[in-house]
């Protein structure tokens, strides 16, 4: 094993993993520490002080990843991810960019297994979500299109335009105040609006926000069961590799056991001989 895939197993290995988790950790409780005048006017120097010595730490530790892997760091999507996250730790901490500093807490979803398994569990899901999304957006706006007509006149706030409608279907679809702040006050003077409302909110709200639900969950178990079979298949493989190991060793033994049985008969035959020719 040479000296950088040394390195590299290391600076991986779950002790330092641990380690860096817990950095990022209390990070982030300096990070919400400076958002306070109070502790500022406290600790403000020991506040920024600790907050460089973690971002070195940080640096340091994907340092000796590129030490340790090479251009292979850049093959893994997270290595990445991690890499532009420090990166952006070293922006100079004055001015508006330096809010971007919180990023970095990010680096707790590469760090935790099941957060990362949920993180690509919802980058997969990406193309399914897109299919509904699209669906979603034909039906507010064939949606806004009608509101528009029906109630812009009299409620020009609210559906005045076709943007004011796809705002306010936005606002009945979350369910935020769609009874008696919208839809009420439109039946008081439209009395059959709510055939418009009570469709919209059964389509938009309980079935298609669920498909988005379905197609992660799906996806989430997908992964799962695609996990469990690269497990399954790797436990297969060592036992079979084991398996094979300990046939080899059986033959072996055999062979040994069989030249030493012939060697013993050839033994046994020879002091015969040496017998019957003793003249005694």
């Amino acid at each position: 094993m040479g000296r950088r895939e040394s390195v590299a197993i290391w600076v991986e290995s779950p002790r330092m993993q641990r380690f860096i988790v817990g950095l990022i950790l209390l990070n982030a409780a300096v990070l919400g520490l400076e958002t306070s005048q109070d502790a500022m006017e406290r600790w403000g120097d020991w506040l920024k002080v600790l907050d460089r010595a973690i971002l070195a730490v940080f640096v340091a530790e994907i340092g000796l990843k590129l030490y340790g892997r090479g251009w292979a760091f850049f093959r893994s999507g997270w290595n990445v991810f991690d890499f532009l996250v420090v990166g952006i730790g070293l922006l100079p901490a004055s001015g508006p960019l330096s809010v971007l500093r919180a990023l970095r807490l990010l680096r707790v979803l590469s760090m935790v297994p099941r957060l990362r398994f949920i993180v690509e569990a919802l980058l997969r899901s990406i193309p399914g979500i897109s299919s509904i999304a699209l669906l979603m957006l034909i039906l507010f706006y064939v949606a806004a299109v009608m509101a528009t007509g029906f109630f812009g006149e009299r409620f020009p706030d609210w559906f005045g335009t076709l943007g004011a409608s796809m705002y306010t279907l936005f606002q009945v679809m979350t369910l935020e105040s769609w009874s008696m702040g919208i839809a009420r006050p439109v039946m008081a003077e439209l009395p059959f609006a709510w055939v418009f409302f009570v469709p919209f909110i059964l389509i938009a709200t309980f079935t298609i926000l669920n498909l988005f639900i379905a197609i992660i969950v799906n996806t989430m178990q997908n992964l799962y069961e695609r996990e469990q079979e690269h497990e399954v298949a790797a436990i297969e493989e060592v036992v079979q590799r084991d398996h094979d190991q300990v046939a080899d060793e059986l033959r072996a033994l055999r062979a040994e056991v069989a030249a030493l049985r012939e060697a013993l008969a050839t033994s046994g035959t020879a002091t015969r001989v040496d017998r019957g020719r003793d003249p005694a």
